[in-house]
């Protein structure tokens, strides 16, 4: 399983995926860092788990809409299945970066207990 080294809002982070998954997943990783970018441009400086929860938030506003629009009608089957398979990667990004975020909050809450 290959580990593959993403950026989100300027923090480095690693994260395994499938075998030939490898450039699916930064796209995906460049998504959430737009989103969490777009946060920071709207609210500012809210922490790490914050921003990642927004961004998540964002992410997720985007997949009940693109499902909302693939239920109407009003895209073709193949752009319906499209849409569909991108939002739930996306949503699955965004779920890999807040666990990340909550994995790093946790180490730093053992080195402060520990200080």
């Amino acid at each position: 399983m290959p580990l593959v080294n993403i950026m989100v809002n300027g923090r480095a982070y690693t994260i395994a995926c499938d075998d030939g998954e490898e450039a699916h997943l930064k796209d995906l990783a460049t998504h959430v860092d737009a989103k969490a970018r777009e946060v920071l441009g709207s609210v500012g400086q809210v922490g790490d788990s914050r921003m990642l929860l927004m961004a998540a938030l964002l992410i997720a506003d985007e997949h009940h809409e693109l499902t909302g629009r693939a239920g109407t009608g009003t895209v073709n089957d193949g752009e319906r299945q499209s849409l569909h398979l991108r939002a739930e990667q996306a949503e699955s990004a965004a779920a890999d970066a807040l666990e990340s975020a909550a994995k790093r909050l946790e180490d730093i809450a053992v080195r402060l207990a520990h200080a």
